[in-house]
């Protein structure tokens, strides 16, 4: 039975409430992400069958059921193993397609040893290629959900209302942090700070009410106006305290999230320890070898390959419209630095006057950009030409010889200058310890509207949190944020 518990003396009473559970457009969400990956199957069994593939196939003597029935029941079958229809997950974050992937590897897994255990090569066909067709079409199915769900939640719709309980600071933060990432549908709607009001004593923060102090929070809680009960970083509330708040949760139908105190440290390398019942994070160091890395060094060498190929009447377009702007060179290279320091030449379309590097001492007051960075909204040195491939970034795309002669990668921090990383300090030092990107965080977190500080956090949680997962979102971003022009100059 659902309930709320009371602590009266030394009894606990438990208090019948009404869990409201899930909002409709939850629901809805993923009701839609169900039949977009059944459909996704369901087409590869279609496509499977209509090659043939799908029939049933003699195994020692005997008739075996299809295979096309057999590898759709394992998909689904898996999917719902690993957890990939959790509504938690679904609509931001690459959790979500790291447990989508994670299905579809394991029914072909699966399916691949009853096929090399039957002796059934009919199994092959499904096991490299129907399998991960269908793991694509699912991807995509889900990424158009996904662009139309942040779309809604840009107009305010389907958001998840959050009471932030903590000090004034980290409440600060975490609105900041919401608002910025607006992706994630949450909205800081009321908060708790100790002393019940805000900064200046104040009854706001960044433009959110102060509901109460730390003891009104389990009452303003069950009037299950909230969704969310964040618990920022709060000095003096035991974890004894903690506990019995969680417990007044109970059938309210709002989740606890608590800040481990952590920064821009999540995914892979958080583990929980349980110690006699009392959880306890586990941070493993990241990795920068074996063979995800091997596997992500040959995607982006081959991945640089055939984009090339396919780009290459946008590649001689855009020289010939540089050629033809000023007579000047068609490539500008420069000096940067990647993986452990090493120096590399950066190829870029020239986007600025031939001799911009010698103009640049007579604009360092007109900087606009913050740390070691030069920028400028309004850079007299851009040609015209310059100003249109730099709005949708024409000018990196060279960088992708870069990509495949292996001193860059298609996702990673930005490739910074020799005078950046000489003043770098230990913290945007680790932004080495892995290849530089064409694109990452930086790009689709703000491109050139990003301050210094910004850019070397966003370049951090990269390096910190990297996955298959995260460079596959990135890079779908990435092709929303070029086609929008948003940032650049």
């Amino acid at each position: 039975m659902n309930g709320r518990r009371l602590l009266t003396g030394t009894s606990v009473q438990v208090e019948p409430v009404r869990d409201p559970g899930r909002p409709a457009w939850e629901q809805q969400y993923r009701t839609l992400v169900i039949a977009s990956d059944v459909f996704g199957v369901a087409v590869a069994v279609l496509v499977g069958n209509l090659l043939g593939l799908g029939n049933v196939v003699p195994v020692l003597g005997d008739v075996a059921p299809g295979v096309g029935i057999l590898a759709g029941l394992l998909t689904l079958a898996a999917l719902t193993a690993s957890r990939a229809w959790d509504v938690r997950v679904l609509g931001h974050g690459s959790e979500e397609f790291s447990r989508l992937i994670k299905g579809f590897v394991i029914s072909a897994v699966v399916l691949g040893m009853l096929g090399l255990a039957l002796l059934a090569t009919a199994a092959r066909p499904w096991v490299f290629g129907l399998i991960p067709f269908a793991g694509a079409l699912a991807t995509i199915g889900r990424l158009v959900l996904r662009v139309r769900l942040h779309r809604r939640r840009r107009r305010g719709q389907c958001l998840v209302p959050v009471l932030a309980i903590g000090t004034t600071a980290s409440v600060a933060d975490l609105i900041e942090r919401t608002r910025r990432d607006d992706t994630v549908g949450w909205v800081v709607a009321g908060v708790c700070t100790p002393t019940g009001t805000g900064a200046d004593g104040t009854d706001h923060i960044s433009g959110v009410p102060v509901l109460g102090d730390l003891d009104a929070a389990g009452e303003v809680v069950s009037r299950g106006e909230h969704r969310v009960v964040a618990v920022c970083r709060t000095p003096g509330w035991s974890a004894r305290r903690l506990h019995e708040f969680a417990w007044r949760l109970e059938g309210v139908g709002a989740d606890l999230v608590v800040d481990p105190g952590l920064m821009d440290v999540a995914g892979p390398r958080l583990h929980v320890e349980p110690v006699d019942g009392m959880p306890l994070l586990r941070l493993t160091k990241p990795v920068f070898t074996g063979v995800p890395w091997m596997v992500k060094h040959c995607y982006d060498r081959l991945s640089a390959v055939v984009l090339i190929v396919l780009l290459l009447p946008v590649l001689l377009a855009v020289a010939i419209a540089i050629k033809l702007d000023d007579r000047g060179p068609v490539l500008f290279r420069q000096t940067r630095i990647g993986r452990h320091g090493r120096e590399f030449r950066m190829l870029k379309f020239r986007s600025m006057v031939v001799d911009a590097e010698q103009r640049l001492e007579s604009l360092v007051e007109q900087n606009e950009g913050a740390g070691p960075l030069f920028k400028m909204r309004a850079d007299p040195r851009v040609t015209r030409v310059g100003a249109l491939m730099r709005r949708y970034s024409l000018d990196e795309l060279p960088q992708l010889l870069n990509v495949a002669a292996g001193t860059m990668a298609l996702v990673g921090p930005r490739p910074p200058l020799p005078v950046e990383v000489a003043n770098y300090g230990a913290d945007a030092r680790r932004r080495l310890l892995v290849k530089p990107g064409l694109t990452g965080l930086w790009q689709i977190g703000g491109r050139s509207d990003l301050s210094w500080n910004e850019s070397v956090r966003l370049d951090l949680r990269y390096v910190e949190n990297w996955s298959p997962a995260l460079d596959l979102l990135i890079l779908w971003k990435t092709l929303g944020i070029v086609l929008r022009g948003h940032g650049a100059y």
